[in-house]
Order: structure tokens, then sequence, then C-alpha cells
């Protein structure tokens, strides 16, 4: 089937689709050994799409961090002057006023360079993905792919099995249902959730609609990324292994 060009480099993980429109613009892209113009498309399973070899080294650069975010701290790696391209302007303007954030945590030569991939509250903590990556950053927040993020939460009284069980099933927030989430109690006011969409505050407002705030909700697992031993504050750079089988779960 024939798609553009774009989409077809974006879905590979090349590069995202704007930059791909710019690689096309660029000549850098050929298809059956003829350059492409914009608005080409391509069939994939038959066409020879040839990228110039700058094009792949420029995927080779991609940089994947892990954060143990700590509470009290917003999500964000952009100065006023500046929007993530990870972010929604309505999510741009929302941290332009409000400190401490990510950036803050960040050595110098990372500022603005990498950016978070999803939000966490500024009183949750928990692991924080940071990329340059805006193809990894699409796949894992997009709802129609379904990557799933694990939470430890805590809540203020004893929960019972009829509240997990209607966590666990979805329930409607802001008029639309929920998705179904993986619950495991952990101990009498504190489990672990499971879920494959990142609406805002979600988790909180869930707890709060079944009658159990949350007193504190921590992130301990993105994919296939964990890492217990990551004290708050502290950032590192994925290893490789982590960095490959990270993208390989979504398809990259």
């Amino acid at each position: 089937m024939q798609e553009r060009l774009q989409k077809i480099l974006s879905g590979r993980g090349i590069c995202s689709r704007r930059k791909a429109e710019e690689y096309i613009v660029r000549g850098l892209v050929k298809v059956n050994g003829t350059v492409a113009t914009l608005g080409q498309k391509a069939d994939p399973e038959k066409d020879k799409i040839e990228v110039d070899g700058a094009v792949l080294s420029e995927r080779q650069e991609m940089r994947y961090f892990l954060m143990n975010k700590p509470k009290g701290i917003i999500t964000s790696n952009t100065d006023p002057s500046e929007k993530s391209p990870f972010h929604s302007k309505k999510q741009a303007s929302s941290v332009q006023d409000s400190t401490p954030t990510v950036r803050t945590l960040l050595s110098p030569n990372l500022q603005g360079k990498i950016y978070p991939v999803g939000r966490l509250d500024k009183e949750t903590s928990g692991l924080l993905l940071l990329t340059n990556d805006g193809v990894l950053a699409y796949r894992l927040t997009h709802p129609k792919f379904d990557h799933d993020k694990e939470y430890e939460v805590q809540v203020a009284h004893p929960v019972t099995d009829g509240q997990l069980h209607k966590l666990s099933h979805g329930m409607t927030i802001s008029g639309e249902k929920t998705k179904p989430a993986r619950v495991e109690r952990l101990s009498p006011t504190s489990f672990t959730i499971t879920l494959t969409e990142g609406r805002n505050r979600q988790i909180r407002r869930m707890c709060q609609k079944v009658g159990s705030p949350v007193v504190e909700l921590k992130r301990i697992r993105i994919m296939t990324l964990r890492d217990a031993a990551l004290k708050p504050g502290e950032i590192r750079e994925l290893t490789e292994s982590e960095r490959a089988t990270l993208l390989a779960s979504v398809a990259l």
C-alpha cells in the first residue's frame, strides 16, 4: 500500500514526519534511485527507499535518559522563551511561571536538549523518560499505542476490594470512561496500578471518585524501564540494552 514518504520514515523510527519533510526537501531521500519530492508516495513493500547517511547518523545521535523526579518539581525542560516539542502550547504556557522544573536537575549541556516524555504532576514522584527522540515520544504518549506505565499508590484510608475493582474496570471522568487498568494490592492502604493512557491527574481523580484520596503517588515503571536504585533527583543515560529493549517494545 502506498503511503507518503514522511509517514514511512516516521513509522520506521528514522525521524519525525516534520523532519522527514525537511530531509525530502534537502534531497536526502530517494525512491528507486530517484531523488524524492515532497508529497511523494511509495510502497515500502515494493519500492526501494534510501536515506542519506547523514540522516541515519542523526538518528544514531538520539539520546535517552531516565530520571527519578522528586515531588515538588514541574515536568518541563524549557525556558519561558522556548517550548518543548513534546508539549502542546497550553502545556508549555502552564509551566513558564512555575519553578523549580526538571531543567534544574539537568547538567547545563542537557538543558533544552532533551525533553520529558509525558508528564508527572508536581506532587507525583518517580520515573521520567527524557529524550530528543520525537518518534519515541509520540509512540509512548499517543493513546492508540496502549503502552503501559505502572504506579505505586498510597491512599488515605484502607481501600476495599470493591474500590480496586472499580479502578481496574474503568470509570467515567469528565464524561469519558477510562480504559481498563491492572491493579494489584500491596497493603490495606496501598496498591499498584498500570495504565495504558495518561489523562491529566488521572489516578488522583479516579481514587477521589471511589472515596480513597491519594496521599503518595510514584511512577515505578515506563514500559520496559525500571530502576528502584535511582535516587530522587538523579538522572542517568539508558544502557545500550535498555535502549534497544525499549525501542523494540514500541516497534522502532
